[in-house]
């Protein structure tokens, strides 16, 4: 009996290896699309000709498309009671979408292949994000996301210094970066395929999660991190917008997505720390500490051009990041059940969606008539009123 005892303690304190394992797998995956999307914004805009709306408006309906996908394939793997293939296929369609950059001739063309790399993403988030639920243990659960995400970030700002690297030794060639980009894409499905043995989990197999008597499961406390979701998404538009501030700071081209490396570092170095904290103190100070963070970055990226307040700015968004969002994924798994936590991660995502869209369109509509500055210092303004409302929460909502 105590060996028994001491052999359940010492699983609990360790992180399950599937969890390792799908973390590497969105490293890699995260490596091969930011050596795209890193150079996106800058390639719409000096090769194809596009507005800022434009990249506003495209990155915000791939986003949002990813987010609202992840409601189908959440509820999909909850009725099958089986994840695993579901993001296989979605890493698979993120891979594969990769030459499509390579060979786009307009916009409406990589406004296309942006689509199918992010529905890949949204078949593949809901499920994996349930998987790591289904093999972590509860006192592990913010830990084991924290990790997960952290890793998913090295990849994130990996792949921007290699596209640096790489536009500077081939003298700024978009489309030779974006076909190696399909290496790590396709090494990312081959890990998931023969390193990842999926955890079976207890539940009534062939029940709709969507039916009325499921949904009535997802309780009000589960609908309260929603709103929280939707309000943080809100506040944080897309970054493809910390792109083109770095760009109108007459940054070398090559060399503009090393912005997304400074985010990136700093929201992988945080990540894990703040995951393991969130299993130890109050999500109310964590969520007040990450808006102060996004609101202070924001002011930061309206007062200049500067490099160094750019650095600075996208540093502190990075920040940002590591304290949210592993947090907001370990509040949804902890108030879903278990059967539903696919579903429970896929409405999440659909509400967060449309904040996306929305905060996007509409910030590239401001960077436009506006201008930079003006965006930014509505981003701060919103973050001030989504800290208000969080204080002003009734302490039970939040713990």
């Amino acid at each position: 009996m105590p060996t028994n005892k001491l052999k359940k303690t010492s699983i609990k304190k360790h992180i399950p290896t599937g969890v390792w394992v799908l973390g590497f797998v969105s490293m890699l995956m995260d490596l091969s699309s930011e050596m795209i999307h890193s150079l996106l914004p800058i390639f719409m805009v000096t090769s194809l000709g596009a507005s800022a709306f434009t990249v506003g408006l495209i990155e915000g309906l791939a986003e949002s498309t990813a987010l609202i996908v992840k409601v189908f394939s959440g509820v999909l793997s909850d009725y099958l009671g089986k994840r695993k293939g579901l993001a296989v296929l979605g890493y698979a369609m993120g891979a594969l979408s990769k030459p499509l950059f390579a060979l786009a001739p307009s916009i409406g063309f990589v406004f296309s292949a942006r689509l199918i790399d992010r529905i890949g993403k949204g078949i593949r988030g809901a499920p994996r994000d349930a998987l790591v639920a289904d093999m972590a243990p509860q006192t592990l659960r913010g830990t084991a996301y924290g990790l997960r995400q952290s890793l998913d970030t090295m990849g994130s700002f990996l792949g921007p210094l290699i596209a640096v690297g790489l536009m500077l030794l081939w003298s700024n060639d978009f489309r030779l970066v974006f076909w190696l980009a399909l290496i790590p894409g396709l090494a990312a499905v081959a890990l998931l395929v023969f390193g990842l043995r999926e955890t079976p989990y207890t539940q009534t197999k062939n029940v709709n999660p969507i039916d009325y008597k499921s949904l009535k499961c997802l309780n009000s406390s589960y609908w309260h991190v929603v709103a929280i979701g939707a309000v943080f998404t809100l506040a944080r538009f897309s970054e493809a917008f910390l792109v083109l501030r770095a760009l109108e700071g007459g940054i070398a081209i090559a060399l503009v997505p090393l912005v997304m490396v400074a985010m990136n570092i700093v929201y992988s170095i945080s990540a894990y720390p703040f995951g393991r904290l969130s299993d130890r103190m109050s999500h109310r100070k964590l969520l007040a500490l990450g808006l102060t963070v996004l609101l202070t970055a924001d002011l930061i990226l309206a007062q200049s051009t500067h490099w160094g307040f750019v650095l600075v700015g996208v540093s502190l968004w990075g920040l940002h990041m590591g304290i949210t969002q592993g947090l907001l994924a370990t509040m949804v798994a902890n108030a879903a059940p278990v059967n539903l936590r696919g579903t429970a991660f896929g409405l999440f995502n659909l509400v967060c969606g449309v904040a996306l869209l929305i905060a996007s369109v509409v910030a590239g509509i401001m960077w436009d008539q506006l201008g930079a500055s003006v965006t930014f210092y509505t981003g701060a303004a919103f973050c001030l009123l989504a800290l208000i409302a969080l204080v002003c929460q009734p302490k039970k909502t939040i713990t």
